[in-house]
């Protein structure tokens, strides 16, 4: 069913998940903190989304809307505030944004970016939801290396440095479908159709970050997907002291 959709992933990735983090993921014990650092990434998506349209498109006044967007989910995450029921109704975007340029990929970009966040903000709440009811308390995690080294490579001017950011976005969004479609098949029933119900989406996200990064160069960038492609396997591929959704090899 999801074979046509896995496909173009499966090419853009430089490397497949090792088993041995399938093995290490599939284990009972590390399940909170795969629940736990899944939720966290889903914040942290939704605000690398957020800062692409407050640095590049939105005037001020919307960038501040998306602060206050955000805010209850950061404030769970990093102050432990709210619960379960104080996001139930938190997702919700009421005001229009408005684009400060006339940049032809301007109002693409936020299009994009807004159903995205929107969608990694509504992950964020169901993970919250399965772990809720399997008793899995959140507790503050030290970050994984992965999308920090990632951003390491990025060119630090522009416009460079947007299509390097938006190149990164894509192998992220592209490494977690493959790593939610690899991991499903191991896992109890009710994760199983959720990780599988995560592939459309992520699967989108990957192709829009692809599409935006090509529209704002405007010229052939293969060539630094394929060296953001080899860094990214680099990362899968090393041996990793931490276990995360996005880490290399378990040690």
């Amino acid at each position: 069913m999801y074979r046509q959709l896995l496909e173009p992933i499966s090419q853009f990735l430089c490397c497949a998940t090792p088993d041995k983090w399938i093995d290490e993921a599939r284990k009972p014990e590390n399940l909170p903190m795969l629940l736990i650092d899944h939720m966290i990434c889903e914040l942290k998506a939704a605000q690398t989304g957020m800062w692409l349209i407050r640095k590049y498109v939105a005037d001020k006044p919307s960038g501040n809307i998306l602060l206050e967007w955000l805010k209850p989910y950061e404030a769970f995450i990093y102050c432990r505030e709210g619960d379960l029921a104080s996001l139930a109704q938190k997702n919700t975007l009421s005001k229009t944004l408005i684009a400060k340029n006339s940049a032809p990929y301007s109002q693409d970009l936020m299009d994009k970016m807004v159903l995205l966040i929107k969608e990694e903000l509504h992950h964020f709440y169901q993970v919250l939801e399965i772990m809720a009811a399997r008793g899995v308390v959140y507790e503050s995690i030290p970050a994984g290396r992965y999308a920090k080294e990632m951003v390491k490579h990025v060119i630090t001017h522009e416009p460079k440095m947007l299509i390097d950011r938006l190149i990164c976005g894509a192998y992220i969004e592209a490494r977690s479908c493959e790593r939610f479609a690899k991991l499903a098949p191991f896992l109890d029933d009710d994760l199983h159709r959720f990780y599988i119900s995560l592939l459309r989406s992520e699967s989108r996200h990957y192709q829009d970050y692809l599409t935006l990064a090509e529209q704002v160069a405007g010229y052939d960038i293969s060539a630094r997907v394929k060296y953001f492609g080899e860094i990214e396997a680099e990362l899968i591929l090393q041996p990793d002291e931490q276990f995360r959704f996005h880490s290399g090899v378990p040690i």
